[in-house]
């Protein structure tokens, strides 16, 4: 019968939207404890301590709800209709991480959840608890343990049937249910994703320092970026995507289904010049229900600021000069840089 229950689940989930379901227990991951004391131990984790917080929780999923008897892992494609490494070309323009050109993940994939978990106990009982990125559970290991593909070596899941531009969501339950055969890793001798790393931000395959990544650069990190990173960092406001754009995999990538996903006009290729004249009102006007909010005005403009220095196109240089005496010290120092680097343009 829990085969039928397990099925029925898997079914239900894919009507509500997501693209593949898999199923693992929650102490089917013991070797993250130790992988996460040893990256933070080593200050991979830069600025986010969150990560050595709760640690027990996070390197043990089984103790973040002893009662819980089943992990279901679910993907949801937001793949790009289009060429995400074409701004790269663009300098002056802003770069803006394909996941961020729309909605908020994190709302359409926790209310997709909970949708799927009202469900589970009105069919079939038990308790569930939805996470989306925001506690402290380890998706990717345990999407990986579920079946769902293998961490590649950029770090990020990656799915024969998906490729990698996919969300992970997790419905713990108290339902025992039969679990999937855990992924293998499928990246060969490539070293596609570890070559595209603007700064060099995979010590080895399979490891990210997050200190060198301009993902964490540009959202989690709060001050200055180090000057040698700033240069690397081109025109990438928001998120980074060029290790998910060079893997081969995505060849299998399947279309978004939620339109919502789908990007922006406006934040496909924003103007610099447009985006570096936000007040904060006119910032949460245009970001409204984007993750880009998240960050506020001030990591928003250093961000831009480094973008405009790298630029080469002199005609941004007043748009930098408005802010040298910014509020703010981080945004007024990189608009220094900025106005150095395109006043040395001959």
């Amino acid at each position: 019968m829990t085969a039928e229950i397990r099925q029925a689940i898997t079914d239900q989930a894919l009507n509500e939207g997501f693209a593949r379901a898999g199923f693992c227990r929650p102490d089917s991951v013991p070797q993250i404890a130790e992988q996460l004391e040893t990256y933070v131990s080593e200050g991979r984790h830069g600025d986010m301590g969150w990560m050595g917080e709760r640690m027990h929780w996070r390197g043990n999923p089984a103790a973040l709800w002893p009662e819980a008897r089943t992990v279901i892992m679910l993907a949801e494609p937001y793949t790009p209709s289009h060429d995400p490494m074409d701004v790269i070309g663009m300098p002056d323009r802003a770069a803006i991480s394909v996941y961020a050109q729309n909605r908020d993940y994190h709302d359409i994939v926790k209310k997709r959840l909970k949708r799927v978990g009202r469900w589970m106990i009105d069919q079939f009982g038990g308790e569930i608890k939805v996470f989306v990125d925001t506690a402290p559970v380890m998706e990717k290991p345990l999407a990986e343990a579920a079946g769902l593909g293998w961490q590649g070596k950029h770090t990020n899941l990656l799915s024969r049937e998906l490729g990698n531009w996919f969300f992970l969501g997790a419905i713990f339950t108290t339902l025992d249910l039969p679990v999937d055969a855990p992924g293998h890793e499928n990246c060969g001798s490539c070293t596609a994703c570890l070559e595209a790393c603007p700064t060099d931000a995979f010590p080895a395959p399979f490891q990210l320092d997050a200190r060198r990544c301009i993902s964490y650069l540009t959202i989690e990190h709060k001050g200055p970026v180090d000057e040698p990173l700033r240069s690397q960092m081109g025109n990438r406001i928001y998120g980074c995507d060029d290790c998910l754009a060079a893997c081969p995999w995505n060849k299998f990538a399947v279309a978004a289904s939620e339109i919502r996903y789908a990007a922006r006009d406006d934040l496909v290729a924003p103007k610099l010049a447009e985006l570096v004249s936000f007040d904060d009102a006119g910032f949460r006007a245009h970001f409204s229900g984007s993750p880009i909010k998240r960050i506020g005005l001030s990591r928003f403009l250093r961000n831009v600021l480094y973008a405009i220095g790298n630029s080469g196109d002199a005609s941004l240089l007043p748009h930098a000069q408005i802010h040298v005496d910014h509020a703010d010290p981080v945004v007024a120092d990189a608009a220094r840089w900025a106005v150095g680097k395109l006043s040395a343009i001959p």
